[in-house]
Parts: C-alpha cells; sequence; structure tokens
C-alpha cells in the first residue's frame, strides 16, 4: 500500500469525529487514561507521534501534535524513525494506534530513547488482541492483525528511514508487551505499567466507521460495564497501554 493511504484515512476520520459525538467522549477517557502516567520530569516536552485528527490537545494541552503529513491542526511534521528534536531534549513521547504502524519498532524505540530525557517516558496506547480483540480486529476491522508474520524489530543495514512505506500489523502491541520476549525485548527500559482494557464502549459505539449500537446517553453504563470486562483481559480487552522509561543512570531496571 502506498504511504498516503494514512493521509486518506486521516481525513476520513475527520470527517467520522465531526459525525460521531460519543467518539470524542470515549476518546477524551483514553487521552485522560494515557495522562496519568505522563513523566512527572520539570518543563515536559511532550510529543505525540501519528496525532491523525489532532485531539489530544482537549487533555494535554501543552503537547506538540505531529503526523508524516502537514494538516492545519498539526503542530509540525515528524517521521519517527528520524525525530528533529536533539538529543535528551524531550520529556514523553505518546504513540496512539502507531505502534502497530511501525514496521521496525526496534529502530523506532532506538530512536526515542535518543531524544528522550532520562526518566522520559514512550506511552503505547494500541489494539490488543484477546478473544474478542480477534473479533474485533481481525474480523471487522481492515488492517492486518498479522499474528503469524515475524516482527522485524530493527531495519535493515542501509535502509533509509525517509522511505516509510505503509504498514500495519494490529497485534503487534500484544505480541511484544505481553510474552516471552518483552524482557529481552525491553531491557534497557523500565515497564512503568502494562495494562489492558476491554474497552466495550468504544467497540460498541462502532469505532470511527462503524454503526454505533447504543445512543450516548448509555455512555455512563457502558463505561460501568468495561469495568467489570477488564477483569477477564484474556478475553475481553481490546486495548493496551504500554509504558517505557528511559532510566536515570542509577536507577534498577525492573520488569513489572
Amino acid at each position: 500500500m502506498d504511504i498516503t493511504q494514512h493521509q486518506t484515512e486521516i481525513l476520513q476520520n475527520e470527517k467520522y469525529w465531526q459525525r460521531k459525538p460519543i467518539l470524542r467522549q470515549i476518546y477524551r477517557q483514553f487521552h485522560q487514561e494515557i495522562a496519568q502516567y505522563l513523566s512527572t520530569l520539570p518543563n515536559p516536552l511532550v510529543v505525540e507521534l501519528g496525532s491523525g485528527i489532532g485531539n489530544i490537545k482537549e487533555v494535554i494541552p501543552h503537547a506538540l501534535r505531529t503526523d508524516l503529513f502537514p494538516n492545519p491542526w498539526l503542530d509540525q511534521t515528524e517521521n519517527a524513525y528520524a525525530l528533529i528534536f536533539g538529543n535528551e531534549t524531550v520529556s514523553d513521547l505518546i504513540l496512539f494506534d502507531v505502534f502497530h504502524h511501525l514496521r521496525y519498532p526496534g529502530t523506532a524505540l532506538k530512536e526515542f530513547w535518543r531524544v528522550l530525557r532520562p526518566g522520559g517516558r514512550v506511552l503505547v496506547f494500541d489494539p490488543f488482541i484477546s478473544l474478542l480483540g480477534l473479533v474485533v480486529y481481525g474480523l471487522l476491522h481492515k488492517e492486518p492483525v498479522g499474528w503469524g508474520k515475524e516482527i522485524e524489530w530493527y531495519a535493515p543495514a542501509g535502509w533509509d528511514p525517509h522511505q516509510v512505506d505503509y504498514y500495519a500489523a494490529q497485534g503487534n502491541a500484544t505480541r511484544v508487551f505481553f510474552s516471552r520476549m518483552t524482557p529481552a525485548l525491553f531491557k534497557d527500559w523500565t515497564i512503568v505499567t502494562r495494562k489492558r482494557y476491554s474497552a466495550f464502549s468504544y467497540v460498541a459505539s462502532g469505532g470511527y466507521s462503524g454503526p454505533q449500537l447504543y445512543p450516548a446517553s448509555f455512555y455512563p453504563k457502558m463505561r460501568a460495564l468495561d469495568g467489570v470486562l477488564d477483569k477477564i483481559p484474556a478475553v475481553f480487552a481490546t486495548r493496551i497501554l504500554a509504558v517505557l522509561e528511559k532510566p536515570c543512570p542509577d536507577d534498577v531496571l525492573p520488569l513489572q
């Protein structure tokens, strides 16, 4: 697929965003959950990569909104593999539905490490593949899950980070954050948290393009149901929040 598909999807989502008020409630809740895990570094520089339609400022007003393509609501363009920020200048990098688009996640993490200050964090919010997640993302979503395909952790020698093609594998966050390989992949990072959410209120909302299965007035009840389903993540989880921290020099690196 050509990478311009990414821009096409953003523009389509912006139209859905305007037509479905329930999305604004749900995404505000998602962003509030992410905001709880921002670093506590002074003078923060919070950067969201792959901001899409750029609504995170409703919750984190000082966040820089970035994406591969310029759009009127974004602050600047950024490539996750070749960030324009100087060494150890960024406090937090937020990737909302971005991790599964990284063909070479290990290469991107090396770049994140470069720009993050000690104590800075990478916050990943991405699909999770439980039994329900397999139905939602495997049958009802056009992007591939990529469950059986090898994850290329590092880019090959000679790869040009500016020649980025379109890539998607919705199962990648589940595989790298909840597997035997997790300790080895993130041995240089502190894993602050790995949380799984049913987010059934989002699933039943139809997301951006699907049919909304409940009236917006039912959202509080759906959130209560989310809390119940969260307790059985292997069956019902459809979202993951994973937070990595670049340790300060004297920190120990526990896997939590």
